[in-house]
């Protein structure tokens, strides 16, 4: 029977061995694992576009929408200084943001007037239903967050969770900017889409109420100034939009 200390001599050379650069199985070992790390990031990045793919199948407003998002949000992030290595997860919650609208039916939101207070009550839990899919993939649990509270206001108002000020992720503020703006400029089934300068004055008169004042001090001149180019890098145009 082996004794305590030859055991842990039989750890430590077991141990060393592994950390030999010249072992051909350890050699073998880390290439295996940067190869499943490299097709674990690949699939991700696969999930990620066709959930964006299924939202233009459920309307290309929507899939468009999240896309110009993306540019966006990652501009404004990149403004705010935030680490690079967060940027992929700023950049997923801003594309998934609204994937949670596949579980709101097309009544809903395609419906050319008022909704009743039971139809806003049920379009309002999209936000919760982004999250509980995200949520679900390993690597995206803080992507899931972001989607989860996008429509927070900063004065407590907003939903789900009524979070205020810093309580709510940057990410999420971020997101609730943008996407206000982006829905006000473009057209939808049930009115046409604002001015940009009408769209601006609007997030201005909200700021501190429901916007975070930093963050549209980051995004106004984006939206004044290069709104253009990021349509362009998204694919789309100003026209496509408005």
């Amino acid at each position: 029977m082996a004794t305590a200390s030859q055991d842990a001599l039989a750890t430590a050379s077991m141990i060393a061995g592994i950390g030999n650069p010249m072992s051909g199985q350890t050699s073998s070992l880390v290439l295996r694992i940067k190869e499943l790390e490299e097709q674990h990031l690949a699939f991700r990045n696969s999930l990620v576009c066709a959930f964006n793919q299924m939202l233009d199948l459920k309307d290309i407003n929507t899939g468009v929408h999240s896309t110009r998002l993306a540019e966006w949000a990652l501009r404004v992030a990149r403004k705010m200084d935030m680490p690079e290595e967060r940027l992929y997860q700023v950049e997923v919650a801003a594309l998934l943001h609204d994937i949670g609208k596949i579980g709101v039916p097309d009544a809903i939101l395609k419906k050319p007037g008022p909704l009743t207070p039971e139809e806003r009550s049920l379009i309002n839990r999209h936000p919760e239903y982004s999250w509980s899919i995200l949520r679900l993939f390993p690597g995206l649990e803080e992507a899931s967050l972001y989607a989860l509270h996008h429509h927070e206001n900063v004065d407590g108002t907003g939903y789900p969770a009524g979070l205020k000020g810093n309580d709510i992720p940057m990410v999420s503020r971020i997101i609730s900017v943008i996407d206000a703006f982006d829905a006000m400029v473009s057209n939808r089934c049930y009115r046409q889409g604002l001015p940009h300068s009408e769209a601006i004055a609007r997030l201005r008169r909200s700021s501190g109420t429901q916007f975070d004042p930093d963050i549209l001090q980051a995004f106004i001149p984006i939206a004044e100034q290069e709104a253009a180019d990021v349509f362009a890098a998204a694919g789309t145009s100003m026209s496509a939009a408005l």
